[in-house]
């Protein structure tokens, strides 16, 4: 068959691939995608509701179609495909950044930008190599073994988020719980009590602010949006729980994983050891190689022809980064850890639009967390059988749930 084709006839032959699953390895994609690699770079999987939907496995496509204001991001529209029984309730909910589209998404996005810029960061690295340094400090004098998520991969973001938001760190086992809560549920009445939670948190500590007002960026948006009627309370608070989640689940999930991956992969960790300059190029080729945030999800609101077949209005369309950061053509041997190969074209933070807007500081946290916690403990190895260290399930943000090390 040439030519355009319709949703209806493409991609049967993968059309029982269900979406998402778990993975099998941790820094692996699920052996079950195997299909989907190959059938690149568009077929068809099937959601927990039955409902068959769009999958893009091909780099150029996804770069494509994620730059093309045909598809939608906004959750409230009545087709939107939602991933998992536990995330329905929250179709409703206003969502933020993530969530909307231009023009919306464009006013919320320049309120923030100047917060995250390189600049910016740079300005941070200071205030994240001390609270790494400190941190380390902490697990030494307790050591030889540490239980490295609890006491170094989530303490790591968590910290520099709420310093960089004005959050009370006092408060973070609160946030962390509800953040996980709201990610992995397990029940869809969980999920909605955890967004519930936070909201109230966050437009209370907003109320607290308005009338003794910090150094922080809510500060920042309260004074320039919020009191000059730019933004309101609930809009503050939706951006409010996107940066203060996005902003330590997904680089505390990187550093975890990573951390276990470098500690598989000898060969490549004892190149980091000898030319620490290669770090920069590291957490590039993890971000590719682990695609911890896989399944990001749109819905189409016109015809759209792409890769050889045709995206009809209102088909559910999702992108599987996992895969489409291991495509041939564009990443030789992408199995495999390289720092040599040019990987800043990957699609671990997104494209378009909707990219992440916190990377620079993600990938700041993720440079200085991985060198000195490698150069500090030089002795560093898991202090279990890896085949027995629990990691997160497919339907949420990929990471370790616990990584128990020794030095």
């Amino acid at each position: 068959m040439s030519g355009a084709v319709s949703g209806a006839a493409s991609g049967a032959a993968s059309a029982a691939v269900a979406f998402p699953q778990d993975r099998t390895c941790p820094y692996h994609p699920p052996a079950a995608y195997q299909p989907l690699r190959e059938t690149r770079p568009l077929s068809r999987v099937t959601l927990f509701d039955g409902r068959s939907v769009w999958v893009v496995t091909g780099h150029a496509e996804a770069r494509a179609l994620l730059s093309d204001g045909r598809l939608s991001a906004d959750r409230t529209k009545e087709a939107f495909p939602t991933p998992t029984r536990r995330f329905k309730g929250l179709q409703s909910r206003r969502a933020a950044l993530l969530g909307v589209d231009d023009p919306e998404h464009n006013r919320q996005r320049r309120m923030l930008i100047p917060s995250f810029s390189v600049k910016r960061t740079a300005a941070l690295r200071p205030r994240i190599q001390e609270t790494v340094d400190r941190l380390i400090d902490e697990m030494a004098a307790r050591g030889p073994e540490a239980e490295l998520v609890g006491s170094f991969a989530l303490p790591v973001p968590s910290m520099v988020i709420c310093a960089l938001l004005g959050v009370p760190y006092e408060d973070h086992e609160f946030f962390e719980e509800q953040s996980r809560r709201l990610l992995r549920g397990p029940e869809p009445a969980d999920v909605e009590e955890a967004r519930r939670q936070l909201d109230t948190y966050l437009e209370a500590l907003i109320l607290r602010k308005r009338t003794d007002p910090g150094d922080g960026l809510l500060d920042e948006l309260i004074a320039t949006r919020l009191e000059t009627g730019e933004t309101d309370v609930e809009e503050l608070v939706a951006l409010a729980v996107i940066l203060l989640i996005a902003g330590h689940e997904t680089t505390a999930n990187m550093i975890s994983l990573g951390t276990f991956t470098l500690l598989r992969h000898p060969e490549q960790l004892a190149e980091l050891r000898a030319d620490p300059s290669l770090m920069s190029e590291a957490v590039e080729e993890l971000m590719r190689f682990l695609s911890i945030a896989d399944g990001m999800l749109r819905l189409a609101t016109e015809d759209i022809e792409v890769g050889g077949v045709t995206i009809r209005p209102d088909d559910g369309v999702v992108f599987s980064t996992s895969v489409i950061n291991r495509d041939e053509e564009v990443f030789a041997e992408p199995d495999s850890l390289d720092w040599n190969r040019p990987t800043r074209h990957h699609l671990a933070f997104g494209f378009g639009i909707h990219q992440c807007l916190g990377q620079n500081l993600a990938r700041a946290e993720m440079e200085i967390a991985l060198g000195t916690l490698f150069r500090r403990l030089p002795g560093l190895r898991l202090a279990a059988d890896p085949d027995r260290i629990p990691f997160k399930p497919g339907d949420t943000i990929q990471g370790m749930i616990e990584l128990p090390v020794t030095w």
